[in-house]
């Protein structure tokens, strides 16, 4: 279907797009892709650096009658979200993605998609390869790992950029302008515990909770969507006095609201009966709570051999508990901006195996302090079970500017264009602008996009007339950049 693709309109962004689909871009290893964007700026005989974190900067000097224009760095991530469907079969490392037309959307086959943030990528690289564009001096920045950490973005040190004006082209409706985001900081729980021999006349049990949507642990976590870590914790949970725990590997990524959880445990043959009884009981609970928003949610029982050795009781308690204090989801709404989520956790990653657990969450916060306030809300319930905590990965949010030149600048353009104003607004996601601002205050930042949903989810897709828009609103806003001071 590439073909198909390449054939959309605008063709330019498109074909860069699959482009850069066809190269293995997950995060921290995106080797394959930081070596694309060398060749790519190279072959067009524009200034190419890379710094030493892997950052790519590609400077294209402006086009004929806008050299008095202010310098812009235009800014996109170059890696992506690695999602797929359990029975996908697929090598992120190795294959490009496999985009398909459905619709009025453009989707994967069964993996992410990687609009998120491929398409600002892609919308960066038309620019500079473009010879009847009109813009002023372009410092292209394309960072990596923001997905996992944000590195790139911390990396990046002054002295590299010298616009007055950033555009970040990371956001995912394309009727709002983004002036403030989020920040995040990972929070990593082990703890080891005992095994034991699997009592005598047992039998096996395998769950499955699978079917879940998913999505953005920021952009989404106020949907109120099933999360696989806590669906499986509640039905081990309610079912502890019969069945003993041998293991559970639930969820993905930190900024993946968990899509699946899978345990093995045993179960005693005495209580066969009302152990399946309660399972059908819960699951039942369950599906009626999330019927709205996770139609698709599969309980899976299955009977397997009974596993050689499983959780001591003490150990099993001490878990289950500790899962069920963990916060997860919305934790403060803003008091300054209506309808904005000021602070989240997602409960992302459970493995128990072999005597080790590790629990991985991802904290959020638009307000420094409260982010920290419910980081030590999570990491006290994990040490008061005797877990070791670390706190990592903390990153600022970006304070929102209301008096922004450039805001004015797309405010009255996307006005002229679409009839309607945008709609101003700060999201819950972590975008990388407040990073960014920490070595360049100076300068004046926006963000804006396309329409993508479902990111980072094997149900991602980019709406086609949205990316036709998003262009058009892209290019006149390169010609109304205003004049040097």
């Amino acid at each position: 279907m590439s073909k198909d693709i390449r054939a959309l309109e605008p063709t330019t962004l498109w074909n860069n797009f699959a482009d850069l689909n066809a190269v293995p871009r997950g995060s921290k290893k995106e080797e394959k892709v930081i070596q694309f964007m060398v060749d790519f700026g190279k072959k067009l005989n524009l200034e190419t650096v890379v710094d030493h974190v892997g950052n790519v900067i590609i400077k294209k000097p402006a086009f004929p009658g806008m050299e008095n224009r202010k310098t812009i760095v235009m800014q996109s991530h170059l890696d992506m979200v690695h999602q797929k469907n359990s029975d996908t079969d697929f090598d992120f490392d190795t294959e490009g993605i496999k985009m398909i037309i459905d619709g009025e959307w453009v989707k994967a086959d069964g993996t992410t998609l990687g609009a998120d943030n491929g398409l600002g990528v892609a919308a960066i690289m038309s620019v500079l390869a473009s010879t009847d564009i009109k813009h002023p001096a372009v410092e292209a920045l394309f960072t990596i790992d923001e997905e996992t950490g944000m590195t790139g973005a911390m990396g990046l040190q002054a002295g590299y950029l010298d616009g007055e004006i950033l555009l970040n082209l990371d956001t995912e409706e394309d009727d709002e302008i983004d002036i403030g985001c989020a920040g995040g900081i990972d929070i990593t729980a082990k703890n080891v515990y005992h095994e034991v021999h699997t009592p005598s006349n047992s039998i096996g049990y395998s769950i499955s909770v699978t079917g879940l949507n998913g999505g953005h642990s920021g952009m989404d976590i106020h949907k109120g969507l099933g999360n696989a870590n806590k669906i499986m914790n509640r039905l081990l949970y309610k079912t502890q006095e019969i069945i003993r725990i041998s293991s559970i590997n639930g969820g993905s990524l930190r900024n993946a609201i968990p899509r699946e959880s899978f345990a093995t445990i045993s179960v005693y043959s005495s209580k066969k009966t009302d152990f399946l009884k309660k399972i059908r009981t819960i699951s039942e609970e369950i599906r009626k709570e999330l019927k709205t928003v996770d139609a698709n949610l599969e309980i899976s029982i299955e009977e397997i051999e009974a596993p050689k050795k499983v959780m001591t009781t003490i150990s099993q308690i001490t878990l289950l508990n500790t899962l069920y204090a963990t916060h997860n989801g919305v934790f403060r709404m803003s008091n300054d901006m209506e309808g904005l989520v000021e602070t989240s956790n997602n409960l992302a990653r459970v493995i128990v195996k072999d005597e080790e657990i590790t629990i991985l969450c991802l904290t959020r916060s638009s307000v420094e302090s409260s982010k920290y306030d419910l980081a030590y809300t999570i990491k006290s319930a994990f040490e008061l079970a005797g877990y070791q905590v670390t706190l990592s990965g903390s990153y600022p949010g970006w304070k929102p500017n209301v008096n922004s030149p450039i805001l004015k600048v797309l405010s009255e353009n996307y006005e002229k264009l679409f009839g309607s104003k945008a709609d101003v607004v700060a999201c819950h996601a972590g975008l990388e602008c407040g990073i960014l601002g920490t070595n360049y205050p100076e300068m004046d930042m926006i963000s804006f996009g396309p329409t993508i949903q479902g990111a980072h989810s094997p149900d991602e897709r980019a709406n086609i007339k949205s990316a036709q828009k998003f262009w058009k609103y892209l290019l006149t806003i390169l010609e109304n950049i205003p004049s040097k001071n």
